[in-house]
């Protein structure tokens, strides 16, 4: 019997011609020379058989990035699924086209950047195609916060914004954020409708989409117009308040030194690491304040300043943690913490109106605003949501995103969000009394609600959606022993008053959570909650704190099996 023959190796992996076609009809349009450059070599070294070039073109060309209502998100680099000057000349091009389709034939557009790598490039040439489309770009001169562009809307009269930031993911990405004329971010099916136009333009190269010269350079009136409507929310601070900031790398320090110098505030003692902008983000491994490690350099300066609160702003400003001395010792507020402050601040103020925050976020903002008579809603994920509640005074939601000014801006912003917790601050220090003092009197009035998450970061996919599927199929009849009630908000009829989301409710008399992708991250994430009676946290807060906290570790693990995750 003849010998078997021997197996040939498996072939190099390579690109189709039709990929070929599409890479090369997308360096034909490239006006960037450096990501035409790269592309330019990752097509010769797929040629050449190296499977790991061939792997970043597929990537890179796995489809266009997808236009939804947070805009545009992804990493810097060639192809239509990276951030870059086509995808962002494309994405300009079909928001004016959007805005033409709804009776804007002319009207200025406001454009800010953050300080990250090619924003002011991504923020030129959206100026340049909003002048081609007829409108008159008003183009910040420099990088400024996200509020500050969403600020500038409402102030110069504006039909639209655009924001060309990431906010505060990693070094490599960037973004693209869109606002309308008052001020608020898109939701469906605004977003649908401005992505079909964006797909209509990249039928041709983007040498054809016409450009203009009407455009004019912004900057120090509208951050002044800005700083003082700020410094409205910050009163008069003690000057013997100690307050450490930190800008995490991003563009908040030049507009907070002008709201301390317009208000009339203690001067900040400053991470002078982090003060300056630089896109590379050197001292933090992801530049968000909620990371583990991000507010390292802050806390140990508070600490050798004896400070009284440590703020930090995200990268972009539109975002705001505080630190303290909490239960003896220093560290962050959970979001939910903070807008609890905040909210309860503004009801002590006797601010009238409806009160706000979104699903994933505490039930305490709501106890807190019925117990004070005021209207409380809640919504979906998101600002674009919170921002558009009508009559709001106050909102936020988990991921240290608050609204202190709705009527000017919409959106979560961490300027306006600091000066107002400078002023609470400084009125708790004049009572010999600080915001863990005040945290502990909220808990004992209206019961402690202790939040934590659940955050599963993924390469792939499907264990996402997996997970979903899991828990809709088989979700847990009780959670900590109680009796849970199940809603899939995914359900066009689900009872929440709500538009439908991709995301599960398991809501029992003392937890509740909410189960659902990230909406701008490859995450999933599990939002859970424990509470205590005003009863039990009245009589004893210290042994309830640890009560709650011992049953969070449970409720984690029990969400995780429930899940398939361990």
């Amino acid at each position: 019997m003849p010998p078997s023959p021997t197996p040939s190796p498996n072939p190099a992996r390579a690109l189709n011609p039709a990929r070929i076609t599409e890479v090369e009809r997308w360096l034909a349009q490239d006006p960037d020379e450096a990501t035409r450059a790269e592309l330019s070599t990752l097509l010769e070294r797929a040629r050449a058989g190296e499977e790991e070039a061939v792997d970043a073109i597929e990537a890179a060309f796995a489809g266009p990035l997808t236009f939804g209502t947070a805009g545009l998100r992804a990493a810097l680099g060639p192809g239509p699924a990276r951030m870059n000057r086509v995808v962002v000349q494309q994405a300009a091009a079909g928001f004016a086209a959007w805005l033409r389709e709804h009776g804007h034939e002319s009207g200025s557009v406001v454009i800010g950047f953050d300080a990250r790598h090619n924003s002011d490039v991504f923020a030129r040439d959206t100026a340049e195609i909003m002048a081609g489309a007829g409108f008159h770009a008003l183009l910040a001169d420099s990088p400024v916060p996200t509020p500050v562009t969403a600020f500038g809307i409402g102030h110069h009269g504006a039909i639209a914004g655009v924001m060309v930031t990431a906010s505060h993911n990693p070094p490599a990405d960037n973004g693209y954020k869109v606002y309308l004329g008052d001020g608020s971010q898109i939701v469906p099916p605004t977003d649908t409708e401005i992505a079909a136009h964006i797909a209509t333009v990249a039928q041709q190269p983007v040498s054809l989409i016409p450009r203009g010269d009407d455009i004019e350079l912004i900057g120090d009136e509208l951050i002044d117009a800005y700083v003082a409507r700020a410094a409205e929310l910050a009163g008069q601070v003690p000057h013997d308040v100690t307050w450490v900031y930190t800008a995490m790398h991003g563009v908040g320090t030049r507009v907070v030194r002008r709201l301390v110098e317009r208000a009339g505030l203690p001067d900040f003692v400053g991470v002078a690491e982090q003060l300056d902008p630089d896109p590379d983000f050197p001292t933090v491994s992801f530049p968000n304040p909620e990371e583990p490690g991000a507010l390292d350099l802050a806390l140990d300066l508070a600490r050798r300043k004896d400070a009284d609160v440590i703020i930090a702003s995200d990268p972009d400003a539109d975002r705001c943690a505080m630190a303290a001395v909490i239960d003896g010792q220093w560290r962050m507020l959970t979001g939910d913490e903070l807008g609890t402050l905040l909210g309860d601040d503004a009801l002590r103020r006797g601010v009238h109106g409806v009160y706000a925050n979104s699903i994933v976020s505490s039930t305490a903002l709501a106890t807190l605003a019925r117990a004070a008579g005021q209207e409380h809603r809640t919504t979906l994920t998101g600002f674009k949501w919170i921002g558009r509640v009508p009559g709001l005074v106050f909102g936020y939601e988990e991921a240290i995103g608050y609204c202190c000014d709705p009527s000017h801006v919409p959106d979560k912003d961490g300027i306006t969000a600091l000066a107002t917790i400078l002023q609470l601050v400084g009125r708790l220090r004049s009572e010999g009394r600080t915001v863990a003092d005040r945290l502990d009197d909220i808990w004992r009035t209206h019961g402690l609600h202790r939040t934590s998450q659940l955050a599963v970061r993924v390469t792939d996919m499907s264990i996402i959606s997996g997970a979903m599927d899991r828990l809709r199929a088989e979700p847990p009849a009780q959670l900590l022993g109680q009796p849970v009630t199940v809603r899939d908000l995914l359900a066009a009829d689900n009872g929440s008053g709500l538009p439908p989301q991709n995301a599960i409710e398991l809501s029992g008399e003392h937890v509740h959570v909410v189960a659902r992708p990230s909406g701008t991250e490859p995450k999933l994430k599990v939002y859970l909650e424990v509470r205590a009676s005003a009863e039990e946290s009245s009589e004893d807060l210290a042994g309830t704190k640890t009560r709650l906290d011992d049953e969070m570790v449970t409720l984690r693990q029990e969400l995780a099996t429930a899940l398939g995750l361990g």
